[in-house]
């Protein structure tokens, strides 16, 4: 007596389960992307969750800066939209730094790879296109004035170079530099090089001590910007 054999089907085939579908979350993107995840898309590594109310934010800073530039008499208090960014850069990096130090993973390496991968390609396109334009068009003060600023941009301390002049920002003389602008991507910067270490410094306190020195800190730079505003009086 034999046994019949049963034949393969459909019904009876193994088949390995379908691989789970993740979506991950990208930075500068409201979109999710499918597929397995891999550790460099893995948004937990450096970046936050994308924010269109940021996004959405920055759009109404900019708008009065434009204005400002454009028609000064028509909105003479345009230009606190720059100190909007600064508050949205500081909220950004500080979230990035305490989730990468809640982690473990935070290395300074890394934090300041990633600040030159993000700001100097266009930096570089700014400054060899403006150099180019100023060489043609500019005469040999103006020039002078742009060099040393496009020099002072690329190492991230315009705004200690243009403090240099005896002309204040909204002079007409100093207008015409064109990289006048970059005296804030140099506050920026200054500040991407200096908050991690103070980051680092309050993640390894005690709470109350943690809160503690964030409030001296606040409290310090409050002060100090008063002071710098009743010299500039």
């Amino acid at each position: 007596m034999t046994l019949p054999l049963l034949r393969p089907s459909s019904r009876t085939t193994d088949k390995a389960p379908p691989l789970p579908i993740v979506q991950i979350p990208v930075d500068n993107e409201d979109k999710p992307q499918t597929g397995p995840r891999s550790p460099k898309q893995d948004p937990t590594h450096h970046s936050i969750t994308y924010r269109p109310d940021i996004d959405g934010l920055r759009a109404l800073a900019v708008i009065p800066v434009v204005i400002f530039h454009a028609y000064p008499e028509l909105l003479p208090g345009g230009f606190i939209g720059v100190d909007i960014f600064f508050v949205i850069s500081g909220f950004l990096i500080s979230s990035i730094l305490y989730k990468e130090h809640a982690k473990g993973k935070f290395t300074y390496a890394d934090f300041y790879a990633r600040r030159i991968r993000r700001i100097f390609p266009a930096l570089i396109l700014v400054l060899g296109f403006t150099l180019v334009l100023g060489c043609l068009w500019l005469l040999a003060k103006p020039l002078k004035t742009m060099a040393a600023t496009l020099v002072a941009g690329g190492l991230f301390s315009a705004n200690l170079q243009l403090l240099s002049y005896e002309e204040g920002y909204f002079d007409a003389s100093i207008k015409e530099n064109p990289l006048l602008h970059l005296w804030s991507l140099g506050v920026e910067e200054q500040f991407y090089i200096l908050w991690p270490m103070f980051v680092a410094f309050v993640v390894r306190l005690p709470p109350r001590q943690a809160i503690f020195s964030l409030v001296c800190f606040c409290c310090v730079s409050f002060a100090i910007n008063i002071a710098l505003l009743n010299y500039d009086n």
